[in-house]
């Protein structure tokens, strides 16, 4: 509605949040769908994106991944995925599949130079998310995981207001300039009546291969207290890890291991079903 505050939460208007959802594609079956959103850029956000569609498929869930991060997408990259690869048919475009099955769309396969910028409007783009949510088909998707880009402008609107969300994971750094951005993120989530699954915190630490000792180069994290404050949890720490960071780099991220995102694993697990 005109001179709309987007505060569902306290809104007095009949337009329910409902009526601004836009259907999935017809042969879609979409089951739960969370976002992954940061207040700033470079903190992890798809990595931390990429990480739980893979920890969650390894648990014998069908997951995907919608990439709306229309002017830096980097999904693409981290599973090897080829541009200009998506096919389609009269119901709609199908997502690309990675090497362990998970359902991707990006712009970067949709066009036939992954190194050409998107230099389009906002409205343009947030159009273009959409439009992966109904004129994509998604098939049997247990857990759908959003990649938004930074910020609460145009896309992440767009995505709160127009896609059935399940909730949010917030990725942070230690940084306490990013734990002041963090809380615009979750104070958008709330105006928007939007559930804050819980809190990622990237570049908590370094393991020296050496001695092993854990340096902190960004300083003693303050994510417990941050989680605390905002009445919700902590769902993983990570560490400056190059193996991580190569792997991306390879298209490879499928092969990770280790048991980063297994607690935020679990908690998406008891929350959702």
């Amino acid at each position: 509605m005109a001179g709309c505050s987007h505060d569902c939460a306290n809104c007095a208007e009949k337009c329910s949040k409902e009526s601004l959802l836009a259907p999935q594609n017809q042969a879609s079956n979409v089951k739960h769908v969370i976002g992954v959103v940061s207040g700033k850029g470079g903190v992890g956000k798809s990595l931390v994106t990429s990480m739980l569609a893979v920890t969650m498929q390894r648990r014998g869930y069908k997951t995907a991944i919608l990439d709306a991060d229309i002017t830096g997408p980097s999904i693409p990259k981290a599973f090897g995925l080829k541009s200009g690869s998506v096919q389609g048919s009269d119901i709609g475009m199908f997502p690309v599949m990675t090497k362990t099955g998970i359902e991707v769309m990006s712009l970067n396969l949709l066009v036939d130079d992954e190194t050409k910028p998107v230099v389009w409007r906002g409205p343009v783009i947030a159009g273009t998310v959409k439009q992966f949510w109904t004129d994509v088909v998604w098939n049997e998707v247990d857990y759908m995981f959003v990649d938004m880009p930074p910020g609460t402008g145009d896309v992440p609107l767009t995505v709160f207001q127009s896609l059935p969300l399940d909730g949010i994971v917030i990725v942070t750094s230690p940084q306490e300039l990013v734990s002041m951005i963090v809380e615009k993120a979750v104070n958008m989530a709330s105006l928007m009546d939007i559930d804050v699954l819980g809190l990622v915190e990237n570049y908590s630490y370094i393991v020296c291969p050496d001695c092993g000792k854990v340096i902190r180069p960004y300083g003693e994290s303050h994510i417990d207290k941050l989680a605390e404050g905002y009445g919700t949890s902590v769902l993983a720490q990570l560490p400056i890890d190059p193996e991580l960071a190569s792997l991306c780099d390879k298209g490879v991220i499928e092969l990770f291991e280790g048991e980063y995102m297994e607690r935020a694993a679990d908690y998406i697990e008891n929350a959702l079903n």
